[in-house]
């Protein structure tokens, strides 16, 4: 190779790196790119790795096929009662389309984001619409996300792009609405509690007629056992009595004079007037020993 052509080498190297950049581009995994000419699209979905382009004539544009956040700021909403409620919510989105993408957003990130913002609002505002205040804190938000996930990535087709999930992180109440809730959920809880007491008096009023009957019960069935007990108890005496009176009736006769006289003597204060003949007075009388 003579001189001069060796002196033009680098030039011509960098000429043909120049060239093969200038007619050339790059799709990576994480990106889409659709081709333009003259602000046409003329080519889209292209595989990621090299592809070639007219300088000039060709414009190139890519975009993030990844998985967006759109985290919305909290919006007030209407229930079915008409009460309000303050939702916090976010979606999760990505380019489905990028030919319909550009065409609708013109590849603006901050514009897609806003249109796909008022969308999720309309469909959180329905939603909201149809259910109460009760339903919406108490009910399982698995149903409504999963409602408004389908209902958004139906709305965002015309974007080009594809909903994957929508998310409520919070719903809260304004302080007017909640000092209402409270006080609703106070009184509700307030007549279970009169509820509970008034069962709770009814049970223990029969308790304690029921204990009141068994007392009688016993009280009286107690009273019949000794009744007869000492029935039996005074005519076994009896028969003792008699039997003891059959074996000797002069002593048995002195032993009850004996303790009618202690009975009737017994305080020593007593005046009694009788006949000196008085049967009470026989056994005073000086005995015959004959």
């Amino acid at each position: 190779m003579n001189p001069q052509m060796k002196a033009l080498a680098p030039f011509g190297i960098a000429a043909l790196v120049l060239g093969a950049y200038a007619f050339t581009f790059t799709v990576s995994q994480w990106e889409m790119a659709i081709k333009l000419r003259l602000g046409e699209i003329v080519a889209t979905d292209y595989e990621p790795g090299l592809h070639f382009k007219i300088p000039g004539l060709n414009t190139i544009l890519t975009f993030d096929r990844r998985i967006q956040t759109l985290d919305a700021r909290p919006q007030r909403f209407l229930t079915l009662e008409k009460k309000d409620v303050i939702v916090d919510s976010y979606a999760k989105w990505r380019i489905s389309n990028a030919a319909q993408y550009f065409r609708s957003t013109g590849g603006n990130s901050a514009r897609t984001a806003q249109l796909l913002a008022d969308r999720i609002n309309t469909s959180l505002r329905n939603e909201f619409g149809k259910r109460t205040i009760q339903e919406v804190i108490s009910e399982d938000r698995q149903e409504i996300m999963t409602e408004l996930t389908k209902a958004i990535d139906t709305q965002a087709d015309d974007l080009g792009v594809e909903v994957v999930d929508v998310r409520i992180k919070k719903i809260d109440l304004p302080p007017e609405v909640s000092e209402s809730v409270y006080s609703r959920m106070r009184a509700e809880r307030e007549r279970v509690a009169r509820d509970l007491r008034a069962k709770g008096g009814e049970a223990a009023e029969r308790i304690q007629a029921d204990a009141d009957r068994q007392r009688t019960v016993i009280l009286a069935e107690a009273y019949k056992l000794s009744e007869q007990a000492r029935g039996e108890g005074d005519a076994k005496a009896t028969e003792v009595y008699a039997t003891a009176y059959s074996k000797d009736a002069e002593f048995f006769a002195f032993y009850r004079s004996l303790n009618a006289y202690r009975t009737a003597f017994g305080d020593g204060n007593d005046m009694m007037v009788l006949q000196p003949d008085s049967e009470f007075l026989r056994f005073f009388k000086t005995q015959n020993p004959n």
